[in-house]
């Protein structure tokens, strides 16, 4: 072969090796940029609204000692006084009912075992009348329902009756202030102490504090709340009992307890629903150390109604509101919104606080989950799924043979 075929020969062999490792450089470019995953997108993330409001102010009574809290919320909403211990008078009554349910329970309007009463009971029904304190009439042979005999205690506010039904349930006054104190201790009730079984010793003793949660637990109890809510009762034997609380009905006070020693003034532990948007709060609250029922009732209608306004629903999240957004680098956009919405009945300028966490995406579908947002409400928080408003597809080969500083 001449040297002039020989480097033909080879310029072509060059040519086609050449043009061989393109083709081959090309494929394997395509194929590994064609079917590289993309890199994830990170979402912006959208800052959730301000929803806490100013601080409420209660109006309290100008004299003594008070609280106020509501069922389903944690201590108390507000207080004004001496916040230590101090004589209860009758709301003591309250816990005596409470630490006999425990050991002899009654279920909604049953009227429980009848209770025959004795000369005992007599002897009892004397030595509150020397003791100056309230009494209904009984006689020996009696018998009522343990229902009929908390309402004769509760109503009209007869220390005999809750002497005698501590006897009743326990054996003896003894047994029974050893019951209640292992009551007090299980709850928590550190600043409640009781001496007796009525209150008309001036050592049964409670905090403002205590005494709503007190009021909490006999609004929780199916039996008592419904006593303490009734204006009269019509009792064997025992005729028509009238409830000292003259704020029954009015303005939604649906209870609990007077109480009138001349240690602890005039005092109430109350009871009242106040509606807030589609429901309603069960407030509870005492006021002691009053100069007079009178005064007392008006001042406590006053702090009912300057606290009802301060309880409001708040949105905490509605669905479909966006959180976050993604914008990938082949053009498509999708949001992060929430999946459900969430409400919450909030008092006053209890902080609310959002926290919103939403993970980086590559590819979804629409309604997948992508995320969570966090509101915190006082001690509860409340969580809602993020999820996709719209898919997030493949870019296609094409975008990633153009983009490959993308991939």
């Amino acid at each position: 072969m001449s040297n002039s075929r020989r480097q033909v020969y080879r310029r072509r062999r060059f040519a086609f090796f050449g043009v061989l490792a393109v083709i081959l450089a090309s494929g394997a470019y395509l194929t590994s940029t064609g079917l590289a995953p993309v890199s994830s997108t990170a979402a912006t993330l959208t800052e959730p609204p301000a929803l806490s409001q100013a601080a409420v102010e209660p109006t309290w009574p100008g004299q003594g000692a008070g609280a106020i809290g509501a069922v389903g919320f944690d201590g108390v909403l507000g207080s004004t006084g001496d916040q230590a211990s101090m004589p209860i008078a009758s709301i003591t009554k309250m816990v005596t009912a409470l630490v006999i349910l425990e050991a002899k329970p009654l279920t909604g309007d049953e009227p429980g075992p009848d209770i025959t009463f004795t000369d005992d009971d007599v002897d009892f029904y004397y030595d509150a009348i020397a003791e100056n304190g309230s009494v209904a009439p009984v006689s020996a042979g009696q018998v009522l329902s343990q229902r009929e005999a908390f309402e004769t205690m509760l109503i009209p506010s007869a220390n005999n009756y809750s002497v005698s039904l501590a006897v009743w349930a326990f054996g003896s006054v003894d047994a029974y202030l050893v019951a209640a104190a292992d009551y007090l201790a299980a709850n928590g009730l550190t600043g409640t102490v009781v001496a007796d079984t009525s209150g008309i010793s001036a050592q049964s003793v409670s905090s403002p504090a205590d005494l709503v949660a007190i009021g909490k637990l006999v609004m929780a109890d199916p039996a008592l709340a419904s006593i303490v809510a009734m204006p009269s009762a019509v009792i064997p034997t025992v005729g028509t009992v009238t409830n000292t609380n003259k704020l029954l009905g009015v303005d939604g006070v649906d209870g609990i307890k007077t109480g009138t020693t001349d240690e602890a003034g005039a005092c109430l532990l109350f009871a009242v629903d106040v509606p807030v948007g589609d429901t309603s709060i069960t407030l509870v609250g005492v006021v002691l150390g009053g100069d007079t029922h009178s005064e007392l009732n008006e001042s406590i209608l006053s702090l009912i109604e300057s606290v009802s306004p301060g309880f409001r629903t708040v949105t905490l999240v509605e669905a479909g509101t966006p959180f976050g957004t993604y914008t990938t680098p082949w053009g498509q956009s999708a949001q992060a919104v929430a999946e459900t919405s969430e409400s919450a009945v909030v008092w006053s300028d209890t902080p609310i606080e959002s926290t919103v966490d939403v993970a980086p995406v590559t590819l979804g579908e629409k309604g997948d989950s992508v995320g969570s947002v966090d509101v915190t409400v006082g001690t509860n928080t409340v969580s809602v799924p993020l999820v996709l408003d719209q898919t997030i597809t493949d870019p296609g080969p094409f975008w990633r043979w153009t983009n490959p500083g993308e991939i």
